[in-house]
């Protein structure tokens, strides 16, 4: 069943994977990141949310800042020493581990996702069905209710959300056809021990990015 929800916030960061130390923001926001965003406010082993359409409200706009992230990760192999070892550090020290890092994110973003769900047997209870979960999220969104912040790409840039009854009107700069190039459509978690990510090749069509469906030819692996 259908919900169409608008989101807004100052900032946003959806990650393009290529770039391996310093974040460069999509365009838009991508399929993966409307579904975490839906999932943050309802989420529900029974159903499955499937994105459809993200309108954009505002003009893209990119703003360059610097951020302090920790450089380094504990791996699992050193976890696994100190576990085999009985002794040894499984911590980090961020005063001493902080390094600057240049990001390239998007400024003043407002979007309109259109979104679905479907049931999942095997994970429904049997008095689950359709109508208990639409009444339940319209509920939840009109009273901004979330179980964890939602957020536009990254847990520092906290999104607003609001129910949509009728969707704006495109930006004047926005008409058009926009060629986005690949963008990441989802993770594959059919195999977990080889879990791979999906792509699209993604175009804006008058302010209106449309997300095949993940069986499509349009989705490669």
């Amino acid at each position: 069943m259908p919900i169409c929800i608008e989101v807004w916030g100052d900032y946003a960061c959806f990650t393009r994977p290529e770039m391996k130390t310093e974040r460069v923001s999509y365009d838009v926001m991508t399929p993966s990141a409307a579904r975490g965003l839906i999932e943050s406010i309802y989420w529900h082993p029974g159903i499955r949310w499937i994105v459809d359409r993200i309108h954009v409200l505002a003009p893209i706009r990119f703003t360059n800042i610097r951020r302090n992230e920790v450089r380094s990760t504990i791996s699992a192999r050193s976890a696994k020493t100190v576990m085999e070892r009985g002794q040894g550090e499984l911590y980090l020290i961020t005063s001493q581990d902080i390094q600057q890092r240049a990001a390239l994110l998007l400024q003043d973003v407002r979007y309109v996702i259109e979104a679905h769900f479907d049931i999942v047997p095997e994970k429904a209870a049997l008095g689950d069905n359709p109508g208990k979960f639409q009444d339940i999220v319209t509920r939840r969104i009109a009273r901004g209710q979330f179980y964890s912040q939602p957020y536009l790409g990254c847990r520092e840039f906290p999104a607003h959300f609001a129910p949509c009854s009728t969707i704006p009107p495109c930006p004047q700069e926005l008409l058009g056809n926009r060629e986005l190039g690949y963008m990441l459509y989802d993770m594959d978690y059919t195999e977990p021990e080889d879990i791979r990510p999906l792509f699209f090749r993604a175009v804006l069509r008058d302010g209106i990015l449309h997300v095949p469906p993940q069986d499509s030819e349009e989705v490669r692996r």
